[in-house]
């Protein structure tokens, strides 16, 4: 299982980033799959989940300015991350696993993660 973040870099606040997630070793069609990140001198948290059913799950700070989606033709996870603020700077994941019929923001429930992309948000 092999999951490759990309698409983060540094931004001024109130811009906006694309994430993209390759996903490679596992049927990513069948998979709940995640974004999570971990900012400096924070804990890592869930940001938002999509099961594939379509069914999301976005973390109470982000609803509205992030969306998770997912192109099952090119085994891609993507995170649109609008309006962003130095808060939302961080160490950004995806994962992989768990039970495919829940979203889920806890990163107990996943088995597959990948290297991370940073995102910086600064004036």
């Amino acid at each position: 299982v092999q999951l490759v973040e990309s698409g983060g870099g540094l931004v001024r606040p109130g811009g906006s980033l694309r994430l993209s997630c390759a996903a490679s070793g596992f049927t990513f069609s069948d998979d709940r799959m995640a974004w999570f990140r971990q900012g400096p001198g924070k804990e890592r948290e869930g940001v938002a989940s999509i099961i594939p059913g379509g069914a999301t799950d976005y973390a109470e700070s982000v609803k509205g300015r992030f969306t998770i989606s997912r192109d099952t033709g090119n085994n891609t996870l993507y995170l649109q991350i609008g309006n962003l603020q130095p808060g939302d700077t961080g160490l950004y994941y995806c994962a992989a696993g768990g039970n495919r019929f829940h979203p889920s923001l806890f990163p107990q429930y996943y088995l597959y993660w990948g290297q991370g992309t940073q995102v910086t948000v600064s004036s």
